[in-house]
């Protein structure tokens, strides 16, 4: 289900939608192979001889694939069924639950980043997921719901941006997304979806690193013909290394930090629950 389907009775009520939305928000951080999920990315570059600790298998990263090999005590499945022999594998580019290799309940996923192919581990037992505390959340305000214009660049730009591992990566920018907020107008540079033209941005703001996570997403959907678009800040998400140290998001680009505070959206994870280990 998409962030911004309401879905039934709610259609007309922004508030109970919003309530219905961050319940949907929960759930997906908490499902068995959400980000809670993952305990580790694994850069083949850093494994030569194509031994991941930990890792069933011998996974070594060739000119445009991963090389995959399986004996019969690795205990691995290919696409359901048990596999032993070689297989040579493309990036995974659905959820984690439908990647093609498993170990037990574990899901090995396939990654490429800026030709760099690395394993991703999802394990449904992860203690993250046992501790979930849950994501504390402002109150929807309409006063976060603003009119928004799309001025795309013509072609997309790349800009070199430090990511939460410490590596500095491209990040593809399509256009600029301007709104007004308190009288004067902003700007965020966004990233625009190369199959349905959905933007996308990575954003900080007078908040960030104090009352909430040091930097944010926001999806504000696809622009009208006008090239207008509602720039909702209560549907501002959490990213993904928010809920994991494994992840690599990017942080925001030059430019994208707000100069007020937006206590609107995803704020920060809960403190994680007392759980067994």
């Amino acid at each position: 289900m998409s962030d911004h389907e309401a879905g039934g009775p709610a259609e007309g009520d922004p508030d109970t939608a919003w309530k219905q939305w961050h319940e949907r928000r929960l759930a997906a951080v908490s499902a068995p192979y959400g980000p809670l999920a993952l305990t580790g990315t694994y850069w083949l570059a850093d494994y030569p001889e194509g031994r991941i600790p930990a890792v069933p298998g011998r996974w070594r990263a060739t000119a445009g694939a991963v090389a995959l090999s399986a004996g019969p005590g690795d205990g691995l499945r290919l696409d359901g069924e048990p596999f032993t022999g070689d297989a040579v594998l493309a990036a995974d580019e659905g959820p984690a639950s439908e990647a093609r290799v498993s170990a037990g309940d574990v899901r090995l996923v396939v990654i490429l980043r800026e030709g760099e192919w690395a394993v991703r581990v999802y394990d449904p037992a992860a203690r993250a997921r046992r501790t979930f505390g849950g994501i504390e959340a402002s109150p929807y305000d309409p006063a976060f719901v603003l009119a928004g214009h799309f001025r795309p660049y013509g072609e997309d730009q790349t800009v070199q941006v430090e990511n939460v591992d410490g590596r500095t990566r491209g990040l593809g920018l399509g256009g600029e997304l301007s709104f007004v907020h308190g009288g004067v107008e902003h700007t965020l540079q966004v990233a625009v979806g190369h199959e349905d033209g959905s933007l996308w941005a990575v954003f900080a703001d007078a908040t960030s690193g104090r009352s909430s996570y040091r930097f944010r997403f926001l999806r504000p959907g696809i622009p009208a013909a006008d090239r207008s678009v509602t720039v909702d800040f209560n549907r501002a998400l959490l990213p993904p290394c928010a809920f994991a140290d494994h992840f690599i998001c990017p942080f925001p680009p030059p430019g994208n930090t707000l100069p007020f505070a937006v206590e609107a959206g995803e704020r920060r994870p809960k403190p994680a629950l007392a759980a067994a280990i």
